[in-house]
């Protein structure tokens, strides 16, 4: 929510400016370059619980896998 304020009053300090160029600069250098800063660090959480996930289920799969063949079994086969 503090977000979606910030982007407004940005926006409207960037409608004020002179030039166009200087409405963009102002809205990339307070706006969208901090904001991707802010979300990228209050993500890092999020991401490492959806690694240490993604690495419960990819054990469980193994642990769960059946028996693979020994090569002996590989070789008998092939014989036949």
């Amino acid at each position: 929510m503090t977000a979606i304020a910030w982007i407004y009053v940005v926006g409207l300090m960037a409608l004020t400016e002179p030039s166009v160029v200087a409405g963009l600069m102002t809205f990339l250098l307070y706006c969208v370059i901090p904001l991707s800063i802010l979300f990228y660090l209050t993500g890092s959480g999020r991401r490492k619980r959806k690694a240490a996930r993604i690495a419960e289920m990819n054990a469980r799969a193994v642990a769960n896998a059946p028996a693979s063949t020994t090569a002996d079994d590989k070789t008998k086969t092939a014989d036949t």
